[in-house]
């Protein structure tokens, strides 16, 4: 596949179910905190993946590995989440209608590139690099179609809830569309 082919929705389906098995890793949600860290890096793991193009199979959970990675995204995370906090505080006390509207905008525009730069890059300052936005603003088409077929994926994942595979398949491919993006549109 080339840098500039989208992936189909096709193939984003059945990617968790190239390695079927892989998907039991979701299991690892009910141990608290090991299990949640570990999940956290697995995904950052497939995101990186899907960023660099390798759309084959869920990759195998390394869970030591899988858990370090996570609880240290986690912990690169914080100043973030405090500077998101700080300034949506402050813009609610100016004027609760903009800082809707800012919540509303950002979300849907600006963190979710942020977030897939994070998981690439590794790093607390790729949080903080808006520039990345500028791909989402200057492809907003190909942007709102990927976020369109997240939502969609999402849906049919919702639905298949009722044979157990759509929980872990959701999970697993949630940022798929969007890394897909990233990897077309930002690199």
């Amino acid at each position: 596949m080339k840098k500039s082919d989208a992936v189909s929705f096709g193939d984003a389906f059945r990617y968790p179910f190239g390695k079927a098995k892989r998907m039991w890793n979701i299991l690892w949600m009910f141990f608290p905190i090991f299990g949640w860290f570990a999940l956290g890096g697995y995904s950052v793991r497939i995101v990186q993946e899907w960023s660099r193009g390798k759309f084959k199979n869920l990759p195998e959970m390394k869970f030591g590995s899988d858990m370090k990675l996570g609880f240290f995204m986690f912990l690169k995370a914080i100043p973030f989440a405090l500077a998101y906090l700080v300034f949506v505080f402050t813009l609610t006390a100016i004027s609760p209608r903009l800082d809707a509207l800012f919540e509303i905008l950002f979300g849907l525009f600006v963190l979710p590139i942020l977030s897939i730069n994070f998981m690439n890059k590794m790093t607390i300052e790729s949080f903080f690099e808006f520039g990345v936005a500028g791909a989402v603003f200057s492809n907003l088409g190909d942007y709102i179609f990927a976020f369109l077929k997240s939502i969609a994926l999402a849906l049919v994942f919702v639905v298949m809830i009722i044979v157990l595979v759509g929980f872990p398949a959701g999970a697993f491919t949630k940022n798929i569309f969007l890394a897909d993006f990233y990897r077309r549109r930002v690199k």
